[in-house]
Formats: structure tokens, sequence, C-alpha cells
């Protein structure tokens, strides 16, 4: 197949391409200088091309407090990022399935995380702009699908953890913050200081997996939306012992600072649709997850970080 995949360069891209091309597609993945997503006409030079899936990754934000700090840039931007998206697909691949990424941040606290409920309640305030963002991308697949019949798919990953995250000097998402944290402490004696008190609990998928089941859904799963996690959570302070105990760290050393932001306190997807669609989908054991992630940046994210 001919597929086109936007936002291919951050740490999902940089797995899924690798394996749509072992799975002998050919991929065209514009960089964020040849396309500017936030033109309408960004992905014209791509107009004359004939593609069978898009995969749409970009998205304008960060982890930790980022969107705090920029709900109004975030709502412009992602805004204007999903409707070039959007806009192009109707005009110019209507026969392309597109294939989009969805956010877990978007189901509000306190309710069962179903697909049912993607686009009920209230999300939580401080991701409140980036997650009504990502409500409206899905509301415009279902709009171009009623009136165009276009075919769509929407996945909705939990935090993605694995080998070969960015490490550039900006904030990190929660797994690889802890990581980093504690290596350095390891390695250097600084103190390691954790948001919250540690209670909060979180649910991991690896990235391997997730692109496994997306590649597996892509030809399965027709005009419909569907959470991709393991299905199970564990505290913060249940992944730094971990992570202490594959590092060497006295995980009693780790202080915990109540002062700063945690974001919800329970973020698990259910995934019953996902073992509907995929009944023999096999998860990476977490531990083997983490002690591949930690081995990773303890190597060559730190090379990387210099």
């Amino acid at each position: 197949m001919n597929i086109l995949v936007t936002g291919a360069s951050g740490f999902l891209g940089r797995s899924l391409v690798p394996a749509l091309e072992a799975a002998g597609h050919r991929v065209v993945r514009p960089s964020s200088r040849e396309a500017d997503l936030t033109r309408g006409d960004a992905l014209e030079p791509w107009s004359r091309q004939r593609f069978d899936q898009i995969y749409h990754l970009a998205a304008w934000t960060r982890a930790g407090d980022f969107c705090l700090t920029h709900p109004g840039e975030q709502w412009i931007v992602n805004q204007q990022i999903n409707t070039t998206v959007l806009a192009w697909w109707r005009a110019r691949q209507r026969q392309a399935k597109l294939i989009c990424m969805g956010s877990s941040c978007v189901y509000e606290p306190g309710r069962p995380l179903i697909e049912e409920h993607y686009l009920t309640g209230r999300p939580i305030d401080s991701l409140f702009a980036y997650a009504m963002t990502k409500r409206m991308l899905y509301a415009g697949l279902l709009a171009l699908h009623q009136q165009f019949g276009l075919r769509y798919l929407c996945l909705v990953p939990s935090t993605l953890y694995g080998p070969g995250y960015h490490v550039d000097g900006r904030q990190m998402h929660f797994i690889f913050d802890l990581i980093a944290k504690i290596v350095r402490g390891r390695r250097t004696g600084e103190p390691v200081v954790l948001w919250g008190d540690g209670h909060q609990r979180r649910e991991l998928c690896h990235v391997g997996d997730f692109v496994r089941a997306a590649l597996l859904l892509a030809d399965r799963a027709e005009n419909d939306l569907v959470n991709v996690g393991s299905g199970e959570e564990h505290s913060i302070r249940e992944f730094a012992r971990m992570i202490c105990d594959r590092v060497g760290y006295d995980f009693a050393a780790i202080r915990f600072d109540t002062s700063r932001y945690v974001g919800a306190t329970s973020k698990c997807l259910a995934i019953d649709r996902l073992r509907a669609y995929l009944p023999d989908l096999t998860l990476t054991p977490l531990r083997e997850g983490l002690d591949a992630t930690i081995q990773w940046f303890a190597q060559e994210g730190q090379v990387r970080a210099r």
C-alpha cells in the first residue's frame, strides 16, 4: 500500500514507519519543514499521489505542565493541524482510510474509560483545551464519514513507553521522567524528587505493542474508535520501585513533592473493544518492557542528552 504519515518524527512515528516499511508498504512522511500543517495548503505537494491509508500522528503538545501554560495556543494550533489534514483527505484523498490518534485525556475523570464516553463528560481542567481538540478531531471523522462516506479509524493510546523516546531537554512523560531522575540519582547522587505523593496511578502501553495493534486494527476495524492499552495500572510509587530495583537506587531516598502538578489521579483504559478485535494480541510484560527502556535510556538516552 501507499501510506502517508504525519508526525513521523515523533516517538510513535519512529516505531510505526519502520513497521509499515517492513510490511512492504511505501511510506511517505513529510517533515514539519516540508509540510507546516498549520497552513491549509501544506499537503498539496502530495495531492497527485494516491494513498491507501493516512496515519495522522501530528499534534502540538508536550508532557508535564505544558497544557497548563499553553491552552490557547494548543487550541488554535491543533485545530489548524487537524483541519488541514481532514480537509485534504476530503478534497484529495477520499479513497484513503484515515487512521488518527485520539487521547485518553479526553475522558472525564471518575467515569469508566470506555469508548462510549469519549464525547461525554468534562475532561480534566488542566488538559481541557487539548482534550477538546482531540474530541473535535473525532467529530470531524464522524461528520466526513456521514456526509461523504470517508473511512476512518481513531485509536486512543494509553501512555506509550519503550526505547527510542526523545531526550532533548523538554519535559518528558511520567515514566521517562522517573527513569531519568532515578538513573541520574544513581549516577551522580543528585536528589530524586518526584511530583505528587506517588499514589496517582497510570497505565503503560509498550510502543511496539501499540504499533502491532494499530497495523492489525487498520485492516480489521472500520469507522470505529478503539482504546489501545494494557488494561492495568500501577501507582507512581510502584513504577519508581521497579526502576530503583533495576538500577540499584534506594527507593527510600526518593522525595515526593506534593505541591507539583500531577494531572489525573487514575487513568486506565477499558480494552474490551480492543480484545474483541484482536483476541490473540500478546503484550510485552511490564518488567520486560521497563528493563529494555531503562537500558536504552541509561546508554543511548544519556548520550543524546549531552
